[in-house]
């Protein structure tokens, strides 16, 4: 799979899209940690991806790689250094309180939304047990207005990503519909906006409110939105000749957690997974190559049960990079 890549000559000439999936504090980490090992390791540059889907943590990354920050940015900028160069340079993020930490506050005493509860009841078998499940969820009382600044800070507040492939993926609180801000025919709306709709987890943070509407993670649908980057996917009908998939909320093995909670963790993770696959099932269907990239059990070791829990970013950011860069060396599959 990925000699097929090396031995297609320069990027340009690939038309290649990129999925950056949900998974918190730490899904992120780990994402910058496998971007960087495809870089270095593969030379693929995400930045060169016609399009680039981000849901969750995957929207802010998204944000970041259209304007321009490369793998190496985002890997220095996550540990505090110093970036000399890009949208990046000059600017210090505290990523370990942007999200609040990793437990959240105490959320609002109501139902998340009454309108997709009755909709979900007249129509069980059109919504996901996500999507019900987020509609159960009390609105939450944490901020991502640090979220949003620093994207403003790369961005101009209700500006678009220079990138015309940039999308963003979040969830019509009311109504359960999948909005792909950016894509042709979604509601208005500025990146910094439309990324801190698509990480407002149900329970944990408020719907944002966009031109009226209320939404919430984008990952109430799914994890990943792979199926975005099928068949007809650019403008014109054509399709994308590969398709890179980081999945942090997904396993390409397990470990065997002891408490409770990483029990619970695991069993979502393997459902994330199951849905993911059929996806990419139905983008390789049309003739897309898909890559997927996921953790194993050495990352989720690291990982560990709660992936808002701060604490463990920098080893999932270094575990990430050596365990993805370990899995491209052996060009193989890796699920």
């Amino acid at each position: 799979m990925f000699e097929n890549v090396r031995g297609r000559g320069p990027a340009a000439t690939v038309r290649r899209g990129f999925v950056l999936g949900g998974g918190g504090t730490l899904g992120a980490a780990w994402m910058i940690g496998a971007l960087r090992a495809l870089e270095e390791d593969a030379g693929v540059d995400a930045r060169e991806g016609l399009l680039i889907v981000g849901t969750s943590a995957g929207s802010i990354l998204a944000a970041l790689l259209g304007a321009g920050a490369s793998a190496g940015d985002l890997w220095s900028h996550q540990r505090g250094r110093q970036v000399e160069q890009g949208p990046l340079a000059g600017q210090l993020f505290d990523y370990d309180a942007a999200a609040g930490g990793a437990s959240p506050p105490w959320p609002q005493v109501r139902l998340g939304s009454p309108r997709l509860i009755a909709r979900s009841v007249r129509h069980p078998r059109s919504y996901p047990s996500t999507t019900v499940l987020s509609a159960i969820l009390p609105p939450g009382r944490g901020s991502l207005g640090d979220i949003g600044k620093m994207v403003e800070e790369v961005i101009p507040s209700g500006a678009w990503s220079p990138h015309p492939g940039i999308r963003v993926v979040a969830m019509d609180y009311d109504s359960g519909e999948r909005v792909v801000f950016g894509h042709p025919g979604a509601p208005p709306a500025g990146l910094a906006e439309a990324v801190v709709a698509s990480c407002s987890i149900p329970g944990w943070f408020p719907p944002a409110r966009i031109g009226g509407r209320r939404f919430v993670d984008g990952g109430a649908i799914s994890n990943t939105n792979v199926d975005l980057l099928g068949a007809a996917a650019l403008p014109g009908g054509t399709k994308l000749d590969e398709v890179y998939v980081l999945a942090p909320m997904a396993a390409r093995g397990y470990d065997r957690p002891t408490g409770f909670i990483g029990k619970i963790e695991r069993g979502y993770r393997h459902r994330v997974t199951r849905q993911m696959l059929q996806e990419v099932i139905r983008v390789r269907a049309d003739g897309t190559t898909v890559t997927v990239l996921c953790p194993g059990p050495e990352d989720l070791q690291a990982l560990g049960a709660n992936l808002m829990d701060p604490a463990r970013r920098v080893e999932v950011l270094d575990t990430a990079r050596r365990t993805v860069g370990e899995v491209l060396a052996a060009a193989q599959p890796v699920v």
